[in-house]
């Protein structure tokens, strides 16, 4: 896959939190950061004036960047983290891998403990974080100390020590901070219901603790101990308040590699996260155009090897979005729920805005090869017979029945083709008759490319259900054109496509690029009627009852509107007053008209 220039590259990165990577023209990382908008921050660079000599040089060396998307800015710092430990790009201050960032551990013991630590050992209990701030971590333990009973000696609080009264309680228990577990005040099952709440909080999921919380707050306040009541509820607000958990790094995820797969008729998309010691420590796409129509299954088998073999990875366990057949010494998991889950959403989230970007910079590079894939794809979701180079869609407006007007336009290669759009007032139909007006529109737009012997549309979309689509069939079977052009019509919810003759609809993935195109036809259509209708009713709305009454010409309307400022003032107007302004014959058909004479 050819790297597209650096000038593209910007323009089409997305507007997400995430970080980026610099590489040189010898394919060497020299740079990482992280950034709240990734587009916003990478273009800084491009276009700011900077004052640092060293940041010039760097801008000056950069031949390539790479991006990772991620969900919150503080997944982005704890990457931009992990990726300087790993590769130390020469222009990066220098992490050494002893400052981690802290964790919260609850110990794996009876009766657990929870405190904040800096090192995470395997099976030494249940780690949560990290944090990038100290602070967040010392907030939410005096959280979970306000709102749980738990000891924080370092005994090891065995049955048989128990029972045979090793232990005294201590000032903490006294204080009302402790239970007394270590002399069998407190059972192990409420002191494991306590850690069960913590661990929920903790996971960012406080609905539990919360109910019980407000219980008690409303017990408070109906004892009348509203001191307590307010405790509660700042505890409440403190939980509802705080977002708990970074999805970056799990411990429990360790040297994992995570692939996912977005494809389209032409070409396959396959991202591939590596996971160490539950970081991200390397984010990488491959594009892979297809050949025979290959299966997302078969595509991603390939891709799998062919990454595993160049990134030189050993890991033994993979995560993908289904099965798929690695042999037997790599062990395949399809997560479902909780965090692997949300490390393949991850990647499979690279792996969009990868094909975006991608589509973006073919359109700019390459604008023919954009429209043959898109008109590819709008031939093979809607089931046609050749690619639909020109469509035309047509729309009826006749806002409470007045004016009726249709609309039709037209778009050439997936672009609308404004010096071919075209606007109807409708002849032949009486009131607002949608199904007839469409007929009329129909028969005489086609009628008229005919006569004139104008190339006609590969798709003619119909704005409407069934009633519509059959409507505008009548015209095409009157101008025998039915079969020589498909034609389609939309429901108004755009999700359903009727065909004609078939009564079950057609469904398309609500962000499928096809559906995005009759979007816009549709918007369009729907825009230029109203733009039309509304211009028609401006100068109708010129055409007042005044312009009805038996000898009153336009000369006379506008002599009485100029004189009187509206309609309603020339109807409760006196006689004199109207011979004064029109002269006495005509003041009187005016007259008589509003009152009876």
């Amino acid at each position: 896959m050819d790297t597209p220039a650096l000038e593209i590259q910007l323009k089409t990165l997305p507007n997400q939190p995430g970080v980026y990577q610099y590489f040189d023209k010898e394919g060497t990382i020299i740079y990482v950061g992280k950034a709240k908008n990734l587009k916003k921050r990478v273009s800084s660079y491009f276009t700011k004036t900077h004052d640092s000599g060293k940041t010039r040089v760097l801008v000056k060396k950069i031949a390539r960047i790479k991006h990772i998307v991620v969900e919150t800015e503080t997944d982005a710092l704890l990457l931009e983290n992990n990726l300087i430990k790993k590769h130390r790009p020469r222009y990066n201050v220098m992490l050494k891998d002893d400052k981690s960032y802290p964790w919260i551990c609850i110990k794996n013991e009876r009766f657990p403990r929870v405190f904040s630590t800096r090192r995470v050992f395997k099976g030494g209990g249940d780690y949560f974080g990290p944090y990038t701030s100290v602070k967040t971590v010392h907030t939410l333990l005096d959280l979970i100390k306000g709102l749980y009973s738990l000891r924080t000696c370092n005994y090891q609080l065995s049955e048989e020590k128990i029972e045979a009264g090793k232990f005294k309680v201590c000032l903490e228990y006294h204080l009302g901070n402790c239970k007394g577990a270590c002399e069998g005040l407190e059972t192990e099952a409420e002191y494991n219901k306590n850690i069960k709440a913590i661990k929920q909080i903790l996971k960012g999921n406080f609905k539990d603790s919360l109910q019980e919380f407000k219980k008690q707050m409303h017990g408070f306040a109906e004892n009348m101990q509203f001191e307590e009541a307010q405790k509660i509820k700042e505890k409440i607000e403190i939980l509802e308040n705080y977002q708990a958990k970074s999805t970056i790094v799990n411990p429990k995820i360790s040297n994992v590699d995570v692939f996912s797969i977005v494809s389209d008729e032409s070409y396959g998309y396959i991202n591939f996260l590596q996971l160490s010691y539950g970081s991200i420590i390397r984010s990488h796409t491959l594009e892979l155009k297809k050949r025979l129509d290959e299966t997302d299954q078969v595509l991603l088998q390939l891709a799998i090897t062919e990454i595993r073999q160049r990134f030189h990875s050993k890991s033994k366990e993979i995560y993908v979005p289904f099965e798929v057949d690695l042999g037997e010494d790599i062990k395949v998991t399809v997560p479902k729920l909780g965090d692997k889950r949300h490390i393949l959403d991850l990647s499979l989230r690279n792996a969009k805005y990868f094909r975006m970007e991608r589509f973006k910079q073919m359109k700019i590079v390459d604008p023919d090869r954009h429209a043959n894939r898109i008109m590819a794809q709008m031939k093979a979701d809607l089931r046609l017979g050749e690619e639909p180079r020109h469509i035309e869609c047509f729309d009826n407006s006749n806002i409470q029945g007045t004016n009726p007007v249709a609309a039709c336009v037209v778009f050439k290669n997936g672009k609308p083709s404004k010096k071919d759009y075209r606007h109807f007032n409708i002849k032949t139909v009486e009131g607002p008759d949608d199904f007839a007006s469409m007929e009329e529109v129909v028969y005489r737009r086609y009628k008229r490319l005919l006569d004139e012997d104008q190339p006609l549309p590969q798709l003619i979309i119909i704005d409407g259900g069934k009633g519509q689509l059959s409507s505008a069939l009548k015209s095409l079977d009157a101008l025998q054109l039915r079969g020589k052009i498909a034609i389609i019509g939309i429901a108004k919810r755009l999700e359903e496509l009727f065909y004609p003759n078939d009564p079950i609809p057609l469904y398309l993935d609500k962000k499928s690029e096809t559906l995005k195109i009759i979007q816009q036809l549709r918007n369009e259509a729907h825009r230029f009627g109203i733009e039309h209708h509304r211009n028609k009713r401006s100068k109708s709305a010129l055409n007042t009852e005044l312009e009805t009454i038996n000898g009153v010409g336009e000369k006379t309307v506008v002599e009485l509107l100029k004189h009187f400022k509206s309609a309603k003032r020339v109807a409760n107007a006196k006689l004199d007053e109207l011979e004064d302004v029109v002269g006495k014959s005509r003041a009187e058909k005016v007259y008589n008209y509003y009152h009876g004479k």
